[in-house]
């Protein structure tokens, strides 16, 4: 067993494998740029070597820095993590060349795998099935129309040197072909320094399905189960859980014996995942295989009982594999949720800032892998994943409640999340139902906004909870307020009932309490619907709320915005004016708040740089079009127009470093 290791990584992953070295007894090496000096990876490890530089080409990317650093500290072996190096073969071979074991795949099978065309090959030898279409690159537009027509529409057009959905382009129809092969190739290009692109067919609402395998140096290959990655945004998972509603035991030991058998084809060794796309039908093709530890490896963990970082370190230490296929068993069912620092509300635009309050939910059966702490800054320079959110249950709907639960008590301030976002697709009767396909989210979101609405139960809990926040806080400043008096003597008895009005948008709801904050108990009826409500003492000082509502638990984050009061519940997020009978009165007559007035400008949503402008001045736009590409986290995002207008200046150019709020495009003053 290793001495000492070197983690070649940051965030979450970092801190996720620096947990398995101190519960094995492994020094941990850590480094880190200077966005990262106070980040949690490098406080808790045993050492940690500052990198220099702000960006991954100058930090976590710098292959000789790295090496230097490993050597320097006396490590034994390095481990990628994922992202970054994990998949680079350049990066493995150097690690192995210098002497050092490299825990991942060897060098040369992450070469063939990394390349989509060669790992189709790859899995045509081995008999896994494979998408109808090309296994070779493309060499130019008149190829492609060829191949177009081979595989029949629609088509995928998807880049051979990388994934995460960069430079992919779906085509429904031959006239759409030309720019989707243009816009890919440049995309891939720019992405991986490759613009080698092939076809394949593209299958309508798939499933996707991925198989973890593990294998060790003597040939030795086992599968650890699947995981239902469906639900993706962009190409990119957002929530991931194991087992599948859609794999039984004799689908899953077909598609697990298929992912053994390309990885001994491939001479395949430590941590892998097999990707496939599933028809309705129960078809299944091989779409790709990630040489690394993956992102959603938890949730296999949390099912089978198995430390994935454990038995990679121990493969990469020489050790053959600790179990045999027939030992693996699935109990009960997992779901993670990825918290990112995004703004849904803004097309998902990465979001930047300090991490300003930071609480984490609890339990028995929840687990959290989490890069962050109060303190932490989220800048522009990597990934915008800040920690995954895993429970467990004995079955589905268990495991679903269970992680419903942790979002609602998971409280990040001082960045935008997407955790309310992740919190609603749990909450959708198609996700409960397992009603899942890849086409997920843009089925069931419009935007950010769920089309279907949320449940009256779910709103009227938040209602009834924010009610109870500002009754108690306004008791207790009234009784401050109160003057001293004498306590001899009759005294008024306390009142104990108390009525409202709260409103949300157009929706109002008459709200009644009965009881006092004392007691810490209440009959509180929304809508003349009745809850029993117990409390904490002392939560109504606190951000994050618990309930025993009717004998159940509940969580709520509530916040003051303004005047006004802000909830969150089981993804459902709003703002509450809260009004007692006379102040409502006084309200219904007071004039509607003037309309605003929308500026004659677009300015940037989020800190990063220009990649392309794509208007001129005096062009005329439309709402929805997309005016400027920016990249920030890793990600390029295009700024979209609020509405028609004809261009009047541009006050950006490409490579420019943009900050929150600059003025992106001005429009000219049209004739009324």
């Amino acid at each position: 067993m290793f001495k000492k290791i070197l983690i070649a990584n940051r965030g979450e992953i970092a801190v996720r494998i620096l947990r398995t070295c101190q519960r094995l007894g492994i020094a941990a090496v850590a480094v880190y740029s200077e966005p990262d000096t106070r980040s949690l990876h490098a406080l808790e490890a045993d050492e940690a070597v500052f990198l220099g530089g702000s960006t991954a080409a100058e930090s976590y990317l710098d292959m000789e820095k790295l090496l230097r650093i490993a050597e320097e500290k006396g490590c034994e072996a390095v481990h990628p993590g994922y992202g970054f190096l994990s998949e680079n073969s350049r990066f493995a071979e150097m690690v192995e060349n210098a002497g050092l074991a490299f825990i991942g795949p060897p060098s040369e099978a992450i070469r063939l795998l990394g390349d989509k065309v060669s790992s189709r090959n790859i899995a045509e030898k081995a008999g896994v099935p494979i998408i109808p279409g090309g296994t070779e690159p493309l060499a130019d537009y008149d190829a492609a129309c060829s191949a177009a027509e081979n595989a029949g529409y629609p088509l995928l057009l998807k880049p051979a040197a990388g994934g995460g959905g960069k430079g992919m382009r779906i085509v429904n129809a031959p006239g759409e072909l030309k720019s989707a092969w243009e816009a890919s190739r440049a995309e891939a290009q720019k992405a991986f320094g490759d613009d080698r692109i092939f076809i394949e067919r593209y299958i309508t609402r798939p499933r996707h399905i991925e198989i973890q395998v593990m294998a060790d140096r003597f040939g030795n290959v086992v599968y650890l189960g699947e995981r239902e990655c469906s639900i993706q945004r962009r190409y990119q998972k957002i929530i991931e859980e194991s087992p599948s509603l859609k794999v039984d035991a004799s689908l899953r030991a077909k598609m697990g014996e298929e992912a053994c058998r390309l990885a001994r084809q491939a001479g395949y060794a430590n941590a892998g995942t097999v990707e496939f796309v599933m028809e309705s039908s129960g078809a299944f093709f091989f779409l790709e295989m990630n040489t690394r530890l993956q992102v959603e490896h938890p949730v296999t963990e949390m099912v089978t009982g198995l430390d994935l970082v454990e038995m990679q370190i121990r493969i990469a230490a020489g050790e053959p594999l600790p179990i045999r296929q027939a030992d693996v068993e699935i109990k009960g069912w997992a779901i993670e949720a990825r918290i990112c620092a995004e703004d849904p509300e803004k097309g998902f635009f990465p979001a930047t800032g300090l991490v300003t309050r930071y609480a984490e939910p609890r339990g028995q059966h929840v687990r959290v892998d989490s890069g962050v702490h109060a303190g932490s800054l989220i800048s522009v320079f990597y990934d915008s994943l800040l920690a995954k959110i895993i429970c467990r249950g004995q079955n589905r709907e268990e495991a679903r409640l269970g992680i419903i639960n942790a979002l609602n008590g998971y409280h990040i301030e001082g960045v935008v999340t997407n955790i309310d976002f992740v919190n609603r697709i749990l909450n959708l009767s198609a996700f409960s139902e397992g009603r899942l396909s890849t086409d997920f989210i843009p089925e069931q979101f419009d935007g950010a906004e769920a089309k279907e609405p949320p449940s009256e139960e779910h709103l009227q809990r938040l209602v009834m909870a924010v009610t109870l926040v500002h009754h108690c806080r306004s008791a207790l400043v009234r009784e401050s307020l109160k003057p001293m008096v004498s306590a001899i003597g009759s005294r008024i008895p306390a009142k104990d009932q108390h009525e409202y009005m709260v409103k949300s948008g157009g929706e109002v709801f008459q709200v009644q309490l009965r009881g006092n904050a004392a007691e810490r108990n209440w009959t509180i009826s929304v809508n003349d619907r009745e809850y029993d409500v117990t409390h904490p003492p002392f939560e109504f000082y606190r951000r994050r709320l618990k309930l025993t509502v009717n004998g159940s638990v509940h969580r709520f984050i509530i916040r003051f915005v303004g005047n006004f009061m802000s909830g969150s519940y089981c993804g459902v997020n709003r703002v509450f004016e809260i009004y007692t009978p006379r102040e409502w009165e006084l309200a219904v007559h007071m004039p509607s708040p003037m309309k605003r007035v929308t500026e004659n400008v677009i300015r940037c949503p989020m800190p990063g740089q220009v990649v392309d402008v794509r208007v001129s001045p005096g062009e005329r736009v439309y709402k929805g079009q997309e005016v400027v590409i920016l990249e920030s986290m890793k990600m390029e995002s295009g700024v979209a127009s609020p509405r028609d207008g004809i261009v009047a200046e541009v006050r950006v150019a490409a490579n420019q470093a943009v900050e929150s709020g600059d003025i992106l495009v001005k429009f000219a003053t049209e004739p009324a």
